[in-house]
């Protein structure tokens, strides 16, 4: 390798490992995220608090309210009050079950009884889940009753198997998309924040000064941020493996190919970002500008498909997405070779498009 490039590594390489305060950032704080983004992040909702409104000799409601609240996803709330508006109102409970007139024993006497659910929807997200939930619990509790025991089965049942995630467990879901955000951060933070450091200290125009190509400056102040993507790319995917089983049913080769070509791309948008740069502060605002459109486009947390053409669109530009699709691919599914072949290709062609575009801005800025 050229000399000077590697002189250029050595520096970059030392001056961000030389302080442990560093060295903690860039190997120990990824996997504090990862497995802090691993358990907080969850598609699944639980806890619920749910009061029951009802008479207390209702044995019908007292029995729903028991299953309602033995299906896992809901707890009892304090119902001090027989006001359900005021319940929810105050804040004391997220949902509150309400009784027919006259009482649910009653009522299922003289045939289909309604219960009321009250949910609270501040949160839409999370009232859908209620709503879900509560609809899966009262379904099951009124199977006995639509059928007698002596009926005949339907025509028609369902078998549902679930695929790649049979337990349904939102960690396997969110760790592969989490290893893409975190990659994001290192790499494109540090990267950006570098080169904005040498214009701050006024080294730059003492690199400017040096007998030097421009490819030679670029290559040797990037690369060094390449090879601490890579090792943190290790480090991320032994914590997801190891802390929260998940699994990786596709070929290594794959993933590893997956992840240099993300890290290119990701070395690139910081590399970007520092051409526009005066000083590390900004170089850390666009960052940070555009990490919070890629990871909120990138399917981690919300699918594109439910988003509106013009912002799917806009999706379609943004790197994490692809590399987030790759993870799951390879590491749930196994690698198709087409899901592959396609994710990767735009991802070259963004590493090669971001990667051509700051060598230019990068060249303006030395001439």
């Amino acid at each position: 390798m050229n000399r000077t490039i590697l002189a250029f590594i050595r520096k970059e390489l030392s001056q961000s490992l030389r302080d442990p305060r560093m060295r903690l950032v860039i190997f120990v704080l990824p996997i504090i995220q990862m497995t802090v983004f691993g358990l907080a992040i969850s598609t699944e909702i639980r806890g619920i608090r749910l009061a029951a409104v009802h008479a207390p000799a209702d044995a019908a409601a007292r029995q729903l309210a028991d299953r309602f609240y033995a299906s896992g996803w809901f707890v009892p709330a304090a119902a001090d009050s027989q006001d359900p508006y005021r319940l929810i109102a105050s804040g004391r409970a997220d949902a509150v079950l309400v009784a027919p007139t006259g009482g649910l024993t009653k009522a299922l006497g003289r045939g289909p009884a309604p219960v009321q659910l009250l949910v609270n929807a501040a949160n839409a997200t999370k009232a859908r889940s209620i709503e879900s939930y509560a609809a899966a619990v009262i379904s099951q509790a009124a199977a006995p009753r639509r059928r007698p025991a002596s009926a005949p089965p339907p025509g028609i049942s369902l078998d549902v198997r679930v695929l790649y995630n049979p337990a349904m467990e939102s960690s396997l879901f969110m760790v592969p998309g989490v290893m893409g955000l975190i990659l994001c951060l290192v790499t494109i933070i540090l990267t950006s924040m570098s080169l904005a450091k040498e214009k701050e200290l006024g080294t730059f125009e003492t690199i400017l000064a040096a007998p030097l190509q421009t490819w030679e400056i670029l290559l040797g102040k990037t690369i060094p941020y390449f090879l601490l993507g890579l090792a943190d790319a290790v480090l991320i995917l032994a914590a997801a493996v190891v802390i929260f089983s998940v699994p990786v049913q596709g070929p290594l080769w794959m993933l590893a190919l997956a992840t240099v070509v993300f890290v290119i791309t990701t070395v690139g948008v910081g590399t970007l970002v520092s051409t526009i740069s005066a000083n590390q502060q900004q170089a850390m605002l666009g960052s940070f500008l555009f990490l919070f459109p890629a990871v909120l486009m990138s399917g981690l947390m919300f699918p594109i498909e439910n988003m509106p053409p013009a912002i799917m669109w806009v999706a379609q530009l943004n790197p994490l997405k692809y590399f987030v699709t790759l993870m799951r691919d390879i590491m749930l599914k196994g690698g198709s070779g087409q899901v592959f072949a396609y994710n990767l290709s735009v991802l070259v062609l963004m590493a090669v498009v971001v990667g051509a575009t700051s060598y230019r801005r990068f060249r303006q800025r030395l001439n």
